[in-house]
């Protein structure tokens, strides 16, 4: 499995019209494929969207984006270009002691976490976050976690869901306090690290 996560910034106040437009499309281009999450800023770089697709393969990919865009029963894609201002595309593979991207009511704070990674220590990080990592689930669920095998190289994602602001902030608090977390490890495997506070669109199938 594949994810991926497509990234768009938009005109100052264009995301509501960018979410019912998307929506409205995505009613049709979901009897083809699937999202597995609909993003949108709340904290962070303002006016982004992120939604991402899973794909069994890189073939699977390419054949059906093919077919999203000349089969004209899916109407897409969506007519939101003239809201764009910057668009990336990553296309990331799943930690291997990540869940299957969450579905259902999960939210709604979701906090997007991205770490550049020097390269070649991926399996560092990954063996001291698979040793921390069962606690620390157990005090708010992980989303995804997930690594870019295409697009921006060495980054790792993961997403985290929670009830409010106040509660990521408790949970934060209560694993340092105890020693749950952050994972140990060595920290010399990070280059940098940025996060941003989101939310999900109503057709999001984690929310």
């Amino acid at each position: 499995m594949i994810y991926e996560a497509r990234t768009y910034r938009l005109a100052p106040r264009g995301v509501p019209e960018f979410i019912k437009t998307f929506g409205e499309a995505y009613e049709k281009r979901q009897n083809l494929s699937k999202l597995a999450a609909f993003f949108y800023t709340e904290i962070g770089p303002l006016n982004e969207v992120i939604h991402i697709w899973p794909y069994e393969n890189a073939d699977d990919r390419e054949k059906t984006r093919a077919q999203s865009v000349s089969d004209k029963q899916y109407s897409w894609p969506p007519k939101v270009a003239h809201l764009q201002e910057h668009m990336r595309s990553e296309i990331f593979t799943p930690a291997p002691f990540s869940p299957t991207f969450l579905s259902g009511d999960k939210g709604p704070i979701f906090e997007w976490r991205e770490y550049m990674i020097k390269p070649g220590a991926l399996p560092d990080l990954y063996e001291s976050w698979a040793k921390a990592l069962p606690k620390r689930i157990e005090m708010s669920e992980l989303v995804m976690a997930m690594h870019t095998d295409a697009g921006d190289l060495n980054k790792f994602v993961h997403i985290w869901a929670y009830e409010s602001l106040e509660h990521r902030a408790e949970v934060r608090g209560e694993a340092v306090k105890k020693g749950i977390w952050p994972p140990k490890g060595p920290y010399e495997t990070l280059q940098t690290q940025a996060n941003k506070i989101v939310l999900a669109a109503p057709f999001s199938p984690v929310r």
